[in-house]
């Protein structure tokens, strides 16, 4: 960019980080045979079926603009799978809104909520876009913590400490993105009632609830009292493997769906028309593929749980999502220099834990939404890059 330019840019975009897990995986892609537990993509491709769908919605010409919110057939048939998975209800023509992938409705209800200097929440290890959406959106992240002597779960003590009279919203992903934890209602209750006591909002991150291992999931939204204070946000990507379809959506109070609505409207028009008539078959007839890809999803994350033990790193059993979160600390390196030194000695792309802010220093994110054969061959090569460094 030259010189000339550089001072159109507004300031708060200057301000912002590049994100730090491409960094890495720019890296990697000059390289040769290197394996990649980075990206947080399914290995599955779309089942056909959803794939042949959006083939028959061109044929038959349906290539023109959907209703702003999404076709209502979609948001009908996402309303019955919340209420029939989640029991959760949600009326299609008002409550529900069809977005370019779960990251658009993250960005589009932070600018619906948001006045400059409202709060928000961040329960880190989180997602690496979640804080600059704040900041985007002209709102002030601010972050609370989680420890792996507790499972990396919030602590509702921790969450009391930081309120203050501008919070405005706390966004919680559960699963959790990067290290696989689940909140169960339990766990999820006290957190419900702080957010009842001060008048606060929940943006509820669940585009990983399918890919739940022991435990039956709970939405946010069906807690008691806390659907009129929640906007649910899921999505295709990880679930039916349809990441680069660009397929999420939203649901919540009648109100808050419509302000989004406003910004979508004009910034959006509508999610392609194409990937909602594949999104519409995905629901209709997706369950065997999900079940199956969940299912080969659990062998793996208990092949690299114990692979990871047997290595000498500590680390959580991942309850969700395809993520699991070692640390790194006996290595006596940061999670940064672990991840660059192990990508250049072994050729193994990982994502160090401090992109996913503070808490996060001393590990690092692996995603095993690959193969068993590179996940055979890639914990190999790990073990050898660890055990020269333990052994140091």
């Amino acid at each position: 960019m030259s010189p000339g330019t550089s001072r159109f840019i507004a300031e708060h975009v200057e301000a912002l980080k590049p994100s730090g897990i491409r960094r890495f995986f720019d890296l990697a892609s000059t390289m040769d045979n290197v394996i990649s537990l980075g990206v947080g993509e399914p290995d599955f491709v779309t089942p056909w079926n959803v794939i042949e769908a959006s083939y028959h919605s061109l044929e038959q010409g349906y290539t023109a603009y959907t209703a702003n919110a999404g076709l209502m057939e979609l948001r009908e048939l996402i309303a019955d799978y919340l209420k029939t998975t989640y029991s959760v209800s949600y009326r299609p023509a008002d409550q529900v809104i069809v977005t370019v992938g779960a990251s658009q409705a993250i960005d589009i209800a932070l600018r619906a909520i948001l006045n400059p200097g409202d709060e928000v929440i961040i329960v880190e290890p989180c997602f690496v876009a979640y804080a600059s959406a704040v900041t985007l959106a002209g709102g002030v992240p601010i972050s609370v913590g989680t420890k792996a002597e507790n499972g990396f779960k919030l602590q509702p003590e921790e969450l009391e400490k930081a309120l203050t009279p501008k919070t405005k919203a706390i966004i919680l992903c559960n699963p959790n993105n990067p290290t696989g934890t689940m909140l169960n209602r339990e766990e999820l209750l006290p957190i419900a009632e702080l957010v009842e006591a001060h008048d606060l909002l929940v943006l509820s991150d669940e585009i990983y609830a399918e890919l739940s291992y022991e435990a039956d999931y709970v939405s946010f939204s069906s807690l008691p009292g806390m659907q009129e204070r929640t906007i649910l946000i899921s999505g295709f990507s990880k679930s039916f493997a349809m990441t680069g379809w660009r397929l999420g959506y939203a649901a919540g109070p009648v109100e808050l769906i419509q302000a989004m609505t406003k910004i979508h409207q004009y910034t959006i028009m509508c999610a392609p028309t194409m990937a909602q008539y594949g999104a519409v078959e995905a629901l209709r007839s997706g369950s065997a593929s999900v079940e199956h890809m969940k299912k080969s999803y659990r062998q793996r994350r208990n092949f690299v749980t114990s692979s990871f033990e047997e290595m000498g790193l500590m680390t959580n059993r991942p309850g969700g999502a395809f993520y699991i979160f070692p640390s790194i600390k006996e290595t006596g390196m940061s999670s940064e220099a672990f991840a660059e030194a192990l990508l250049m000695e072994e050729k193994v792309a990982v994502v160090p834990g401090s992109v996913f802010g503070e808490s996060g220093e001393g590990y690092i994110r692996c995603s095993y939404a690959t193969s068993m054969k590179q996940l055979t061959e890639a914990m190999k090569r790990m073990k050898r890059f660890v055990d020269k460094r333990l052994a140091r």
